[in-house]
């Protein structure tokens, strides 16, 4: 008797020994399969969350096919301790061990919209683009520019909707301290914006900053100016030997001139030469922005051409009636023209002068760059005349 029940206890142990075997392989096999998600999609792992609520917020989203295998399987990994906090991008048929590495790694969130705050010389602009999971490029969902035209329903919508969306301030080469402070008082997810007080002219990096909404404008600029300052501090310290340029200031000075000459990249470092060398043989740099600036001190476009009056007026910025650099910079140049600055182009180019392709025409002499400017008026007139009929 005791041998027919030792020899049935033991059939019954092979029999859970073969069952748990075949259990763990098909964990294994739907572990590692690929996974049920048939189109890219977004899942956030909220801040503080746990590896029960994360596995069954990825059952019910669809992404895995078991929340009970991919919880084992974490914990058999012993990965259970590495989930960051954040939304991520989850691919099609991704496997449970992509899904894994996705949602441990971390880095910065990647929201399906964006609302872009764009502050160009003409006034800002709200951009407002969703990126489609699985898909490069984005889908534009709504652009107007605050203060001109009505809020799009759609950007109010999805405001309230309170989904994810990463809020950036873009502020575009070449402005004024002026305009980019006058541009975010206009920025309705930014506080304390109407407290803010003019920085020095250059003193702000045109770039793109990613904010969190409600963040303080304050705290936004402070960082344009502490991205600014490293800029300006690596370009001086890698700036060519021999430079007629004494300090950063002078050199923040001359890429705020570049920047308002040329919109060309190419350019930069050439325009750089031209102003060097005029710098070098004791030339009056002779830049219409510069007069523009003294006029209008930054706030805001001239809005028209220059009279003549304006070019013999003496004021500190007409480098038309003045000696070397303007007393400080006349915009916020870009790192590029920071950089053109300090590395100029080595040319014997003196002139240049608008070629009518929105670059210019260089020339070595006078009477080379008078016909560059003849050249250059008989386009101006062939415009003007176009646009009167």
């Amino acid at each position: 008797m005791w041998k027919h029940i030792a020899a049935n206890a033991l059939t019954l142990g092979i029999v859970l020994i073969a069952c748990l075997a075949g259990v763990i392989q098909l964990g294994k096999t739907r572990w590692a399969e690929t996974g049920p998600l048939t189109e890219a999609t977004f899942f956030e792992v909220p801040r503080g969350a746990t590896l029960n609520r994360v596995s069954e917020d990825l059952a019910e989203k669809g992404i895995v096919s078991s929340d009970s295998i991919f919880r084992l399987g974490v914990k058999y990994a012993e990965r259970d301790d590495e989930l960051k906090f954040g939304t991520y991008e989850i691919p099609a048929g991704a496997t449970m061990p992509d899904v894994l590495d996705i949602i441990t790694a971390g880095g910065p969130s990647v929201f399906p919209y964006t609302v872009t705050y764009l502050l160009r010389a003409s006034g800002p602009e709200v951009r407002v683009r969703e990126r489609v999971p699985g898909q490069e490029t984005a889908v534009e969902v709504a652009t107007f520019e605050p203060g001109v035209d009505a809020v799009p329903d759609a950007y109010t919508a999805l405001v309230d909707s309170g989904v994810p969306i990463t809020w950036r301030v873009s502020v575009a080469p070449g402005l004024t301290s002026w305009e980019v402070i006058e541009g975010l008082k206009s920025a309705d997810f930014l506080e304390g914006a109407d407290a803010l007080e003019v920085p020095p002219e250059g003193a702000l990096a045109p770039d793109t900053y990613d904010v969190a909404r409600g963040s303080d404008a304050g705290d936004v600029v402070q960082r344009m100016r502490v991205a600014q300052e490293r800029v300006l501090a690596e370009a001086w310290a890698n700036r060519v030997p021999g430079l007629p340029i004494e300090t950063p200031q002078e050199a923040l000075t001359l890429a705020s001139i570049i920047e308002k000459e040329t919109g060309v990249a190419e350019e930069r470092r050439l325009v750089s030469g031209v102003f060097i060398n005029r710098l070098n043989q004791g030339m009056r740099l002779q830049t219409d922005p510069t007069v523009i600036y003294g006029i209008t001190r930054g706030q805001g476009g001239l809005g028209r051409g220059l009279r003549r009056s304006e070019l013999d007026r003496e004021t500190p910025y007409n480098t038309y009636r003045i000696d070397g650099l303007p007393p400080g910079p006349i915009a916020n140049p870009s790192a590029a023209a920071i950089r053109a600055a300090m590395d100029p182009e080595d040319t014997n180019y003196i002139f240049f002068v608008a070629d009518g392709t929105g670059g210019h025409a260089f020339a070595e002499t006078l009477a080379e760059h008078n016909r560059n400017v003849a050249e250059w008026r008989a386009i101006e007139a062939a415009r003007d005349a176009t646009s009167a009929n």
